[in-house]
């Protein structure tokens, strides 16, 4: 990994999950997924995270098999853009260790500097047969680990499952999305624990709680020693959306008090409500995002691979309800200037 990729992911940055851009029938719409990520680049993130959760884990089925596809696309878009910036490229990675391993290695063949790991899937592994796998996966591409939700098909892991991940040499970041303070709190003081804690970069993925997680500075004793850490950055399906006022707020927040910060917070996790459908089970939640960037003419359509995957009911008036109660943190504005110059 280039010095500046490792210097910008340790000091933090916005990275949205990618979504998937379909036509009307189902098919990938490759302009607009290509324009998707100018979006994201011109928007100021600081990556992108492609073949995660947001880019439907479907890409993968054997009728589909998009996967490489949507790689590729975003690194080209990516390497033609010709940043004078870092711009971090994530890829995800799942599957049985067999499966991981050829889509880390494909990864790595198309310029990706980490693997956000998915243990999706793998609920019959011991957690001594999750490290073994993570193990294995590292000696492939840099490892950016992912606490799931168990909702979405994650599941609980221990604190001795973190404390030896963390130990693991090629982990260089670690995205918590269990949507749980107790579990937050084990990879936090996991990793402080560890002799590794400085090359690990921790990252929210807590759509619950994206501002407090930003803010807040973890402090432990461990052996005698205060220990501190904080969260560098995000990784978030949520930020794929509103981008440029993400990017925004990231670099506010450094600045505003405390009372702003949280009262802002509290805004963002009503947006996130609205977008990611936790009502119902997170039923509508890549639906939700579609339907923002189909409003912003950044998508054609909410269509997904799965037709049974659409906006839950209710969904489409609490997106309203937040877009017209937070302003400030939408960028339609943004949108439309950008897509003012950027035709297809």
């Amino acid at each position: 990994m280039h010095s500046s990729i490792e210097q910008l992911l340790y000091a933090g940055t916005v990275i949205p999950a990618h979504p998937l851009a379909l036509t009307a029938g189902r098919r990938l719409d490759e302009a607009r997924q290509r324009r998707l990520t100018r979006y994201y680049i011109a928007a100021g993130a600081g990556g992108v995270a492609v073949g995660v959760h947001t880019t439907q884990f479907a890409i993968r089925h054997p009728s589909v098999n998009l996967y490489e596809t949507v790689l590729r696309l975003a690194a080209e878009e990516i390497d033609k853009s010709k940043l004078n910036r870092p711009f971090i490229k994530v890829a995800g990675v799942c599957g049985p260790t067999e499966q991981a391993l050829k889509e880390a290695r494909l990864a790595v063949g198309l310029g990706y500097h980490l693997g956000l790991v998915s243990l999706g899937g793998l609920q019959h592994l011991s957690e001594d047969q999750l490290i073994d796998h993570l193990t294995a996966v590292a000696q492939e591409i840099p490892v950016f680990g992912f606490y799931l939700q168990p909702s979405v098909g994650g599941r609980i892991l221990s604190y001795h499952f973190w404390e030896r991940l963390a130990n693991i040499p090629n982990v260089k970041a670690i995205k918590t999305a269990p949507f749980n303070r107790y579990q937050t709190l084990d990879v936090v003081r996991a990793v402080c624990s560890s002799p590794r804690r400085e090359q690990i970069a921790l990252y929210t993925g807590n759509d619950d709680n994206i501002v407090p997680d930003l803010l807040t500075t973890y402090r432990f004793s461990i052996n005698g020693e205060t220990v501190e850490k904080r969260f560098a950055g995000g990784l978030l399906g949520h930020w794929s959306v509103w981008t440029s006022s993400v990017a925004a707020l990231f670099e506010d927040l450094r600045h505003m008090s405390p009372q702003d910060a949280l009262r802002t917070g509290i805004a963002v996790t009503d947006m996130n409500a609205a977008l990611f459908d936790p009502s119902h089970a997170f039923a509508g939640s890549i639906a939700g995002i579609h339907e923002v960037l189909r409003r912003q003419g950044l998508l054609e359509g909410t269509w997904c691979l799965d037709p049974e995957e659409t906006l839950s009911p209710g969904q489409l008036e609490e997106i309203d309800r937040v877009t017209a109660a937070y302003p400030q943190l939408t960028d339609d504005a943004f949108v439309k200037a950008f897509l003012e110059k950027d035709k297809i």
